[in-house]
């Protein structure tokens, strides 16, 4: 085993790899119980390690990706600031490292007096790599992901670009990385819904040689091996499960399911894909002999969504699919069974990606340790995403410069104090601020109305009970708590695009 001795103490320090999956509705784990899809290599994870049943991330990626690598929640007015994708899109006709270098230089203004996660790492003496999607807002620029803590880096800085997966460029530490054999400018980005059309496009592959999140992996693997010998921190936001649906084959598992669309095959075969490249990874550390001094994390951004719909049988629009009648988001509202889907992504909570119901922030938390974490443990305590950077820190004995919204799970982890837990966590949607208390206890603002809902989740997983009339006196409370954390204003807890995501400025 490979032991690194830190540079401010003599504590062991392990190598630490955070996978962050995109749009994995904890639903879509064997682990939760999917029966379709198997994902053995994230159970054994879970069946070995530490694993958060109450854990918050965001109900969107950009927030989500900012809120985490911060310690922020996405409440604050002032933190940080989404920036509109698109940035290298424009630019795709005409590669050059000079072009790209010239053109973006810093997207968005920084706030120098936020500590940042990789950050942590350096101050620590780690190496710091990220490999997959963009770390921040929609495009992001060289400057950002070095003054962030990137020694290196490996992908996509910007969203939209993200969301094909036959680039014909990615970013390695800020230059060109040329895909031979990708040719499409729309990185091969299929569409939606599912129809004669679009299958015959998702399988045309003119242009479309090398798969993105093969040849990431490949680029973290060999990053491994590579750094072998002193600490590291990696971190890999994949673009996997994320649509519009594509991948290379559909998998063995799924070839002769017949209960299966075509579409819905090749979902299945992301997700399955997602589970085999944590099971690459976990090989590469064994096999140099790193895996039981790494911190392993496997979480998600925000909750399901929906990247197999097809007229008739699943849809991602705002209406129940058996009763053509639109969700009015109070009474009525988003479960798999009303939007045909047949895997149950969000566990059978209501609302998806977007929403404030709890199918659109609960995500999947499992963290394996071999030497400090010991066997296998499911918690309650209510965490959040914008905890992690805080338990880094925490673990690594490095003082944060700003103070940040996250606790320390680190007690939870070592056994110090396993109850350490947040008295509340907030978060924005789409549809409105909430915020959720660890004894269960959930406000929810719908905007739109004005309505505020009061949910006692231990004993309502689907949120069906309006307990507001009931609770007046716990209303007010958390109406104040809520009012509190989103600066005075509820509407900074209300994500729009026209007010929470800021234009790119490109220079001539």
């Amino acid at each position: 085993m490979s032991c690194h001795k830190g540079a401010a103490n003599n504590q062991l320090k392990p190598n630490v790899v955070l996978i962050y999956a995109d749009d994995l509705g904890r639903g879509m784990l064997s682990y939760y119980g999917q029966k379709i899809v198997k994902t053995p290599n994230i159970d054994r994870l879970a069946y070995q390690g530490l694993v958060f049943e109450n854990a918050r991330g965001c109900m969107l990626c950009a927030p989500a990706r900012a809120s985490m690598l911060t310690g922020y929640h996405d409440c604050h007015p002032d933190k940080w600031m989404i920036t509109k994708g698109g940035a290298y899109y424009a630019i795709s006709d005409a590669i050059s490292d000079d072009l790209i270098s010239n053109t973006i230089d810093e997207i968005v203004p920084e706030n120098k007096n936020i500590h940042h996660m990789a950050q942590i790492f350096k101050d620590a003496g780690y190496t710091t790599a990220q490999f997959g999607k963009l770390e921040w807002g929609f495009s992001v620029s060289k400057k950002q992901m070095d003054l962030h803590g990137w020694d290196h880096y490996c992908g996509y800085l910007d969203h939209m670009r993200a969301h094909g997966f036959y680039p014909p460029f990615l970013f390695e530490d800020g230059d060109i990385m040329p895909m031979s054999g990708n040719t499409r400018k729309d990185c091969g980005k299929t569409i939606e819904p599912e129809t004669p059309e679009s299958y015959k496009d998702r399988w045309d592959m003119t242009g479309k040689k090398l798969y993105s999140p093969n040849i990431i992996l490949t680029k973290l693997l060999v990053f491994i091996q590579q750094n072998k010998n002193k600490p590291f921190f990696i971190y890999h936001p994949t673009t996997l499960p994320h649509g519009p649906v594509a991948v290379p084959e559909v998998h063995q598992d799924f070839i002769e399911n017949d209960t299966l669309t075509e579409v819905e095959k090749e979902y299945a075969s992301m997700v399955k894909m997602l589970d085999q490249h944590v099971g690459r990874i976990l090989d590469e550390l064994k096999q140099h002999r790193l895996l039981d001094n790494t911190l392993f994390i496997f979480t998600s951004d925000n909750g399901h969504e929906l990247y197999y719909t097809m007229k008739g049988r699943c849809t991602k629009k705002g209406k129940n699919i058996l009763t053509g009648v639109n969700y009015n988001n109070i009474n009525t509202k988003y479960y798999s069974e009303c939007g045909g889907d047949i895997f149950d992504g969000n566990d059978g909570m209501a609302g998806r990606k977007r929403d404030n119901w709890e199918g659109g922030s609960r995500v999947p938390l499992i963290m394996t340790w071999p030497a400090e974490i010991k066997g296998h443990r499911e918690v309650s305590n209510l965490v959040a995403n914008f905890d992690l950077i805080t338990t880094f820190a925490d673990m690594l004995h490095i003082q944060l410069q700003d103070p940040k919204d996250g606790i320390s799970l680190w007690p939870v982890m070592n056994g110090t104090g396993p109850h350490t837990e947040h008295t509340y966590v907030v978060n924005a949607s789409f549809q409105g601020a909430s915020i959720v208390t660890n004894e269960g206890w959930k406000l929810r603002h719908y905007a739109p109305k004005n309505t505020f809902q009061l949910f006692y989740l231990p004993d309502d997983y689907r949120e069906e009970h309006d307990l507001s009339h009931q609770h007046p006196e716990r209303v007010i409370l958390l109406k104040k708590q809520l009012l509190k954390e989103c600066s005075g204003d509820y509407n900074n807890g209300l994500f729009s695009a026209k007010s929470n995501i800021i234009p790119v400025v490109v220079n001539p």
